[in-house]
């Protein structure tokens, strides 16, 4: 059962969210971890790739056109704005969590456009990352009815706090994909054009506490207190 915005349903249950998000600062690292494949481990010798696939960084060696590992440990590839992607091992205590197909992620929208909304992850469930990753809602995975009358800039707004969760790892341009198309989902901490936290007043709106204007938001079903932290 929708209402007049297409706004789904009441979700069965709530889901909690870190309460310092509406107050806590955004971390503005300086390296953007990209297009990052899941975690493998490997140990010393192990065959990574071909040497016309990545670049060697820290933890391997190069050796007849192949790169191998030096070290027991993870392996990574990031895209450090070069043609290839640096593949490098870290030991296990220097390897962090990643976002995982299925998982619940924290994220920051960071622009939006007609078939996508940008974002920046944070958390993994409740788990701060030591780097920031980037994500993309698309248009079609916001909401999981109606999925053609969506809008973008009715649904997020940069700035916006979102929980969605992890669908495919992506590709080179995308990074992860992520969904927000469960009620659980979507926005949970949002500021108006007055710069007040605002407050949900239904599925798909939010109200300025100061100007009590409202703006179009595909919102989480969150707890109360948490939004209102």
């Amino acid at each position: 059962m929708a209402d007049r915005a297409g706004c789904p349903a009441s979700p069965k249950r709530p889901i909690r969210i870190n309460p310092s998000l509406s107050s806590q600062p955004i971390d503005e690292r300086s390296t953007l971890l990209e297009n990052m494949s899941p975690m493998k481990l490997c140990v010393p010798g192990d065959k990574l790739c071909s040497v016309e696939d990545c670049i060697p960084g820290t933890g391997v060696y190069m050796r007849h056109g192949y790169i191998y590992s030096s070290l027991a440990g993870y392996v990574l590839r990031k895209n450090e704005g070069e043609e290839l992607p640096v593949i490098s091992v870290v030991r296990e205590t220097e390897a962090q969590l990643l976002p995982d197909v299925g998982a619940i992620v924290t994220c920051k929208v960071t622009s939006i456009n007609p078939r996508f909304a940008k974002v920046h992850i944070l958390y993994v469930g409740s788990t701060p990352l030591k780097d920031r990753f980037r994500g993309t809602i698309r248009k079609e995975d916001v909401r999981a009815t109606e999925k053609d009358k969506v809008e973008t800039y009715k649904s997020f707004r940069p700035g916006d706090i979102v929980l969605a969760k992890v669908i495919s790892l992506g590709d080179v341009q995308s990074n992860y994909l992520l969904t927000t198309a469960e009620n659980e989902l979507g926005v949970v901490v949002a500021h108006s054009e007055a710069g007040a936290q605002m407050i949900p007043i239904s599925w798909c709106e939010m109200q300025c506490p100061r100007t009590h204007s409202k703006e179009f938001r595909k919102v989480a079903r969150v707890q109360p207190e948490y939004l209102q932290a």
